[in-house]
Order: structure tokens, then sequence, then C-alpha cells
């Protein structure tokens, strides 16, 4: 169990929360490629949980285990009748998030703004843990616009840990909630990892987890000799094939060689109860276009699933068609997430 893990501060990797990326289809896919990485739902309001469409928001293939639902919200009632609803739905892990820069989530007062309102946050910690025995965690930034990190940082802390959070991963950037797009507060505002890692001593008996521009399995390996956990965002996105390498250098699982023909047997065999279920190829196929990164016909598998998967009536067949094009057995160029353990 999660909860476990982080009592024992466990080492994680994890795939971060990404709105319109992080959907169940893409879950599903990610959870071929390592069978331990935790998932991280998209961010789901706590307001359309109680008043919108659950069974669309909430639901999941039993496949995705272990997978944590991340809400958005600031009320600490509002949010733990979120986390009442959502316990029909077997989740594993509740995250609060407190790192979202986007004018939509300022706009309901919750997400990185949060920052500014470390009381609340402990509010909300609490309301939620009273309601559920799963682990409540949080997933916050260093600090937004002008704050000084090193003395906001260790306070905000200080409340969600007393409060009760169970963990909490911390995207080593400010946030600059004005003048800066949600895509710029990914990549401009520097990385202060030092100040992650000191948090980490401060807090020796809580597990803290760190995100925020690591690119591959080699900087998480760097990362893991001082805190808990890894969260890799876009990168294990855009090259999904890196998380291949998940179970072996993190885990201590056997290192073996991936079987890429049965991931394309397992994602044919999904795309057809999708679509059968009403979907369509592409809500499938999108999540795919970055497997083969440095393979032979890369390319090419890119421009069928980009091209193809999106038209009218185009069926799971497509999925063979693309793999076809890749030549598996070469592998990729240089060593894209190779089995190397991590040094713990």
């Amino acid at each position: 169990m999660l909860k476990d893990k982080y009592l024992n501060r466990d080492r994680l990797f994890a795939v971060a929360p990404m709105i319109d990326w992080t959907d169940r289809h893409c879950r599903y896919l990610h959870r071929q490629l390592s069978s331990h990485a935790v998932l991280f739902t998209e961010m789901v309001v706590a307001d359309a949980i109680i008043h919108g469409p659950r069974e669309r928001l909430l639901s999941h293939h039993a496949a995705e285990h272990p997978v944590t639902l991340q809400l958005g919200g600031s009320d600490p009632n509002k949010l733990a009748k979120a986390v009442e609803i959502a316990a029909d739905f077997a989740y594993d892990e509740i995250n609060l998030n407190v790192g979202c820069p986007s004018d939509r989530v300022q706009s309901g007062t919750f997400g990185a703004c949060l920052m500014k309102t470390p009381d609340l946050v402990a509010d909300c910690v609490a309301a939620m843990k009273a309601v559920t025995r799963l682990p409540v965690t949080v997933k916050c930034r260093i600090g937004v616009d002008d704050q000084e990190p090193e003395t906001v940082l260790p306070d905000f802390l200080a409340k969600v840990i007393a409060a009760g959070s169970d963990a909490v991963w911390i995207h080593a950037r400010k946030a600059w909630l004005q003048g800066l797009s949600p895509k710029e507060n990914r990549e401009i505002p520097p990385l202060d990892y030092d100040l992650v890692y000191a948090m980490k001593r401060e807090h020796p008996n809580v597990f803290i987890g760190i995100n925020g521009g690591i690119q591959d399995l080699n900087q998480a390996g760097e990362h893991l000799k001082h805190v808990d956990g890894v969260m890799l965002g876009r990168a294990a996105y855009q090259n999904a094939g890196l998380l291949t390498g998940v179970d072996a250098a993190v885990y201590g699982e056997p290192e073996r060689e991936f079987d890429w023909l049965a991931l394309r047997d397992a994602m044919m065999a999904y795309a057809s109860e999708v679509i059968a279920s009403g979907g369509r190829l592409h809500h499938v196929t999108r999540h795919m276009v970055g497997l083969f990164q440095g393979f032979a016909g890369a390319r090419r598998f890119r421009q069928i699933l980009s091209s193809e998967a999106t038209k009218p009536g185009a069926d799971p067949e497509l999925i063979a068609t693309a793999f076809a094009a890749v030549d598996l057995t070469a592998g990729p160029k240089g060593s894209m997430a190779d089995g190397e353990r991590l040094a713990g």
C-alpha cells in the first residue's frame, strides 16, 4: 500500500499529474510500461466531483493501480466531501494540488496561490484526513511571486505536516502567478533542488519527493540520493519509453528485455474496449506518440498515429501498423532508460 511506503519512506517514482495529458488512457499505457510507478490523475476540481458527472471524472481501469487522485480546491468541507465520494472509486492516495499556476485555477483560488495561505492548506489536509484512511499528500511549489522560498517553504511544510500530510511532493521552482504562462512557469523560474534537499534533512521522518526539470532515470537516481521520491512530468510523457526502465532501476526488479509486442497487443485490446464504449482510437493513441524516441522508424510510427488515428472509423489494427514501422530488435540509439540500477 502507498501509505506503508510513505510511512517507511520507501523510494518511489511517480509520473506527475498533467492537465489534458494524464487521463485514464494515458495511465493505462504507462502502467503497461512500469508495474510500480505511481500514476496521478489530472487534477479534478472538488466542485466538479460534487456537482458533476462523477463516473466520467473518477472512473479508471483496474490495471492502473497504484493510482493517485489529485484534487483541486480550497474549501476544506468541499474537499472532504469530494474525498468521501471518491471512496467508491478505490484510489490509492488523495493528493492536493498546491502547485498549478494557470489562470483557471487562480480564479478558483486554489492551486499554486494556496502557497500564500498555508493555514488554509493545513485545514484542507486535516479535513481530508478526517474522512479517509488513504494517504493524503500535497504537491506544492517552493513559493510564488515575491515570496522568499527559504522562508516560506519551511513554514508551509511545518504546517501541512502537522496537519497530517503523509507526504509532500515539491516542484522545485517558484510559480509566478502574473506575467508567466503555465508553460513558462515550468521552464523559466530557476530550479532550486538544494532547497528541497534541505527540507528533507529538516524532516527526516517525512516522505519528501522532488519534481521539476528531471529528464531521465540517471538524473532521477541522483535526486534519490537526497530525497525519498522522484516525479517526472513532461519527460515521462513525451518520452514514455523511459518508463520501461523504472522497475529495475528504482524498485530493484530483475532486469529484462521489454516485450514491445506484448505492449502492442495490450494496447490494441484496450483500444478495442474504448471504441466499443463510444470512444475513438485517437483517445488512446495520442498518448503513444512518444514511445519510441531513439528507435529507427520512430518518425514513421509518429506519422501513422498522428495522421491516421484521428480519421473516422480508425481501428486498433492501426496500432499494429505503426509498431511494424519500428525496428524493435535494434532498440534505441544510446542508453535511453536502460536497466542500470540507480544509486540508493
